[in-house]
């Protein structure tokens, strides 16, 4: 992570490890608030930081029962940041993904998420270098951006029911490690992406936005180099530079998590070559 070592040196005066759970109050860092669940296992810990809807927040993510479990029988922590306010007539939180669309004060969310994690590692026992940035619908425009602006930011990324916004970037930094997941039926973010305000913003086309990670990929050619199942997923990946990795998984279902996401998910992290 850029800067870890300075935000650590900076948050080792945060005092004793707080336990930052879901009924317990958040772990705060001086650009918001996150909690944590975390496996029985000794550290330095992997994780996974899932980032919410919109209108969500850190608690709700734990709220994910299933998800969580699955995430931490793996010995995975999982991170839940809060997303700052969104508008008044909207309570939860929402990230800064599209400066136009979510927020009249945006935050660096990349430098936030630099210190969740340099502060999950003081108290936690987080490895820092092991961590997967994922995230739902807008918490997955978030990934995506994140993704497309600074890859090298974290070992994987993995947006589930979202991307891009329109206009789609020109193009992305990559190389990147990327899982998409999408759903069939989605209607909240269509495959094909949406208008929304009137015509004033667009949601981005999923396979469009893939397009801009193979190019940034080095993949030489717009097919998958293979294709796979896991239960009702239907699953594509190419292969292309050395220490790259791209896979999109589609599901019969609408906008949500599906079951079966966050070992699927995993299973393909853990097989990833080291970089």
């Amino acid at each position: 992570m850029k800067v870890l070592a300075s935000i650590v040196l900076a948050l080792t005066a945060a005092g004793p490890a707080a336990a930052c759970t879901r009924d317990e109050p958040a772990c705060g860092v001086p650009m918001g608030d996150y909690r944590v669940a975390l496996p029985d296992v000794e550290g330095p810990i992997p994780a996974v930081i899932f980032l919410h809807g919109a209108g969500g927040t850190g608690r709700g993510t734990l709220g994910m029962t299933g998800t969580v479990k699955a995430i931490t029988d793996r010995g995975y922590a999982v991170i839940a940041p809060d997303g700052l306010p969104w508008r008044s007539d909207r309570s939860g939180g929402i990230w800064s993904f599209r400066m136009d669309v979510v927020r009249e004060t945006p935050r660096d969310e990349a430098a936030f998420f630099d210190e969740v994690v340099a502060d999950a590692a003081q108290r936690h026992d987080v490895d820092p270098d092991n961590v997967i940035l994922a995230g739902f619908s807008a918490g997955a425009f978030m990934v995506t951006s994140l993704a497309c602006d600074a890859p090298e930011s974290f070992a994987a990324y993995a947006p589930v029911s979202g991307g891009f916004w329109r206009p789609h970037p020109d193009s992305c930094d990559g190389p990147v490690r990327l899982f998409q997941t999408h759903g069939w039926t989605d209607g909240t973010v269509p495959l094909e992406g949406r208008p929304l305000g009137n015509g004033r913003y667009l949601q981005g086309d999923i396979l469009e936005g893939l397009s801009l990670f193979r190019d940034a990929n080095g993949c030489a050619r717009p097919d998958a180099s293979g294709k796979r199942t896991t239960g009702d997923f239907l699953r594509r990946y190419w292969t292309c530079d050395d220490g790259t990795a791209l896979e999109f998984a589609l599901f019969p279902g609408g906008h949500g998590v599906p079951a079966g996401w966050a070992d699927m998910m995993l299973d393909w992290f853990e097989g990833l070559p080291e970089s």
